[in-house]
């Protein structure tokens, strides 16, 4: 049985579609984060970065799998079931791992320090906005400037890079603004065609299981923020 640990934000978001294509029998374990849950000592023992997602996979021959960050996950899962991967050629795995990677070191960091400076930081962030507003403009515009001569990120096949991308893609307009979609027409055809699928309705629909807290209130600033918290030097 694979044990995954979501909350309903982005990272989570890539899993739960993998785990719903697939059609993996799963059990659904909510990490509230704005409570603070990612920072108790049983959840970091599965993940020392307490970040959501993880996961547990108990049906691994030799004990237990642990594995964290959701491109690790999305790589463990495909390898397991043999879906979602392009063909076994160095040509086609290249490919794959690059812009698998380009969303992990890029599409990701820049839009999430985005909308932290935008939404829920303190002033001063005008430095911080133009810094990361640009940067998530420019990693964005290189996808769509992919999906405009490719159905999806490595051409006629569905896999899981596109599911990376989807992850983010949801949110777009929150990153970037509301000119967004009329600036990024590719990325809009791509998101408007993976959302119409059954898997992703459902992976959508998992937020509704649990009653994750939906305030931004002090409590939930600390949990999410903890390194604007005032540090001890003793």
């Amino acid at each position: 049985m694979l044990k995954f640990y979501y909350h309903p934000s982005p990272n989570p978001a890539k899993v739960a579609l993998f785990l719903e294509e697939a059609e993996l029998p799963y059990e659904l374990v909510a990490i509230d984060t704005r409570k603070g849950e990612q920072h108790t000592r049983a959840y970091k023992a599965i993940n020392p970065n307490a970040k959501t997602p993880a996961m547990v996979d108990t049906d691994a021959v030799i004990g237990d799998a642990v594995i964290f960050d959701s491109h690790a996950i999305l790589l463990y899962l495909a390898e397991k079931t043999g879906k979602f991967l392009p063909t076994h050629t160095p040509i086609a795995r290249a490919e794959m791992y690059s812009w698998l990677m380009f969303v992990a070191s890029g599409i990701g960091p820049y839009s999430g320090q985005a909308v932290h400076f935008k939404h829920f930081a303190p002033e001063p962030k005008e430095y911080a906005v133009n810094r990361y507003d640009f940067e998530a403009w420019r990693h964005w515009g290189i996808v769509n400037d992919r999906l405009a001569t490719h159905r999806y990120m490595l051409g006629k096949n569905y896999t899981l890079v596109d599911m990376a991308v989807w992850g983010w893609a949801r949110i777009v307009p929150f990153v970037l603004g509301d000119q967004a979609w009329e600036k990024l027409p590719h990325i809009k055809r791509f998101l408007d065609e993976i959302n119409a699928r059954p898997a992703a309705q459902r992976a959508e629909a998992l937020k509704n299981r649990h009653a994750f807290k939906t305030e931004m209130d002090d409590e939930a600033r600390k949990n999410m923020f903890p390194s604007n918290e005032p540090q001890s030097t003793t």
